[in-house]
């Protein structure tokens, strides 16, 4: 449990999110970039972690790996998505915060009993699809648990796993030339607590809402280039439910060589320890396209974490 305690460093200060605090740790390397602007983006599966509606721009099915090494954990999610132009997108994702595992011994200088290891779970069922006119609507379903698991003798330890439900709801509204505008908001991590000792210990789950903007400008590019140079800017506020008096902001920044290079830089202006810029980098190659993105946090005590995002068109 003091492994898990650490995560909510990574979380805007006063949040009850116990258990469940690994809910607010970014999810993919293309959002992590843009400073976790991301919730008008779309046209990735990232879209799932930020704002489902984002899911519905998906134009092929999709594959995808995301990976991230903070200074608490490791962290991995698998996908899969299938994208019709009719029916919309729908998904799933497997979810995995990984703590790493510890000795038990029945006293200092005794041998090793046993190993205790706490994680995270989450299973995601997604949803995306287009409305009459130019708006779109997400939702997700999510299976939420924490679990510590015993190999061994871990007295006075014991497993121990609490599991919850939650969903997500989003909606997006593109406008003017090409959808350069699109207008974003959600509400993320809503449902039932997380009990893991006893119904009067149950966590709460950190419901979020936040809404946000991106703008597109096409820019000039060389007579014989054969892709368009686009810039991007990227703006999000995001509140906990019930305390909407002072927002968590998030700006990004991204230019994009056609399809095939963006680079992408942020900063992501939390009440929190996890407060910082970011930058990082997507290359496109025939179906492959690979995301690297780096966090600074203002925070000298924290290690900056590493974000790798792999996505294959099906």
């Amino acid at each position: 449990m003091a492994l898990a305690s650490r995560a909510q460093g990574q979380q805007p200060a006063g949040s009850e999110a116990g258990g469940a605090a690994f809910l607010l740790l970014p999810v993919g390397a293309r959002a992590a970039a843009l400073g976790q602007a991301a919730v008008a983006d779309a046209g990735s599966s990232e879209s799932t972690f930020w704002n489902p509606a984002g899911l519905a721009g998906l134009e092929h099915s999709e594959l995808a790996i995301h990976r991230a090494n903070t200074f608490a954990s490791d962290n991995t999610v698998l996908s899969a998505y299938l994208a019709s132009q009719t029916l919309g997108t729908v998904g799933l994702a497997a979810y995995l915060v990984d703590f790493g595992s510890q000795d038990v011994v029945t006293a200092p200088g005794r041998p090793v009993t046993g190993q205790i290891s706490p994680r995270n779970v989450e299973l995601v069922a997604s949803y995306g699809t287009d409305l009459a006119g130019s708006f779109t609507l997400g939702f997700n379903y999510k299976l939420i648990q924490f679990r510590q698991d015993c190999s061994g003798d871990c007295t006075p330890f014991r497993t121990i796993v609490g599991t919850t439900h939650g969903v997500d709801v989003g909606l997006q509204y593109a406008a003017g030339p090409s959808d350069a505008l699109r207008l974003g908001v959600a509400v993320l991590h809503a449902g039932f607590k997380l009990q893991v000792q006893n119904r009067e210990q149950a966590d709460p789950l950190p419901t979020r809402i936040q809404a946000g903007a991106v703008y597109r400008v096409r820019l000039p590019s060389p007579p014989e280039s054969g892709e368009p140079l686009d810039a991007r800017v990227l703006l999000d506020v995001q509140n906990e439910w019930g305390h909407y008096d002072n927002p968590d902001a998030r700006v990004g920044l991204e230019l994009a060589y056609g399809e095939l290079i963006a680079i992408r830089t942020g900063y992501a202006f939390l009440h929190a320890e996890s407060a910082g810029p970011s930058v990082g980098l997507g290359i496109h190659f025939g179906r492959l396209t690979l995301d690297f993105a780096r966090v600074f946090f203002e925070s000298s005590s924290l290690q900056s974490p590493v974000f790798l995002s792999l996505r294959a068109i099906l």
